[in-house]
């Protein structure tokens, strides 16, 4: 089964291969990455780290069997009890459900781990499988909003209803 785990210094060469592999199919519903976060990669994990030993970002890497990253679940902006979610899955764990279990299982790490009380996340209106991720996660639509130039929703999920 795969496990969630805080990113840590050690997930860096798995992470960079999961970017990588991934680079096309992300770029068909998300803005590239640019080639600049490939080749300064090494600095850019450091600062990641830095900024989440600060509490100011949650990263997660959700891990196969093997250590391969199957997908990244990402807490930023964390301020005042709440944080904003990202998250991309690999293309070949792409609709399989490890999405959705890997935004539930970060929501409740943000919930019992972090004590956070709220979220927000956004999803392009042509990004249907992020869409169908936050609808069942229990994420409710409170707005329009304009993703690079693309029309999408922003989505609020209270950690604390019952």
């Amino acid at each position: 089964m795969p496990e969630i785990q805080r990113l840590d210094v050690h997930h860096a060469p798995a992470l960079l291969r999961f970017e990588r592999e991934n680079r096309a199919f992300f770029a068909r519903s998300v803005p590239d990455r640019g080639d600049d976060y490939f080749t300064g990669f090494a600095a850019r994990h450091a600062d990641l780290l830095a900024e989440q030993a600060a509490g100011l970002i949650h990263f997660h890497v959700l891990l196969d069997d093997d250590g391969t990253v199957l997908g990244r679940f990402n807490l930023v902006d964390v301020a005042d009890g709440g944080a904003e979610l990202g998250f991309r899955v690999a293309e070949r764990a792409a609709r399989r459900g490890v999405a959705t279990d890997g935004v539930r299982r970060v929501c409740a790490l943000a919930r019992d781990e972090y004590g956070l009380r709220r979220l927000v996340a956004s999803a392009a209106l042509d990004n249907a499988g992020s869409l169908g991720v936050l609808r069942r996660t229990g994420f409710t639509p409170v707005g329009d909003v304009v993703l690079n130039g693309r029309p999408g929703l922003r989505h609020v999920l209270d950690l604390l209803a019952p």
